[in-house]
């Protein structure tokens, strides 16, 4: 069923899949793969493009009242509008960071990693353990 409690878990189960992703690509940098980590990287840039696109259809498209009740709790919008405060900006170095990757600009692609990591693990952290995936009571 397509509730807003359900999307949002759906959206953890992925950021937690994509992690394990990005930790597979670190794991094989630094075991000197590069060619490897570019390929994870391809996939958890794909994979997240495609949840982010589906998840922005199911809310400007398909049902755009699904978060009312996040809009109707100051405690939930709070904490979706922290978790936004990462996860934007994260979403938006995500291109440059595969160009960079896969242009071998090292120096820029070591710097957009650093900002990257610490916007994915705020990403990571207010997703998974801010946002309610069960219904909230008033």
């Amino acid at each position: 069923m397509l509730t807003g409690p359900n999307v949002i878990l759906a959206l953890k189960v992925a950021v937690g899949a994509v992690t394990v992703l990005l930790l597979l690509s670190l794991l094989a940098l630094a075991r000197g793969n590069y060619r490897l980590h570019g390929r994870i990287n391809l996939a958890f840039f794909t994979l997240t493009l495609l949840a982010l696109l589906g998840f922005e259809v199911i809310v400007r498209m398909l049902r755009p009242d699904i978060f009312d009740y996040i809009m109707a709790n100051p405690e939930l919008k709070q904490a979706l509008n922290i978790h936004l405060c990462f996860a934007v900006p994260s979403a938006v170095l995500m291109p440059a960071m595969l160009y960079t990757g896969l242009t071998h600009r090292r120096t820029i692609h070591l710097t957009l990693a650093a900002i990257f990591s610490s916007l994915w693990l705020g990403t990571f952290v207010t997703g998974i353990f801010f946002l309610p995936h069960t219904e909230v009571l008033r």
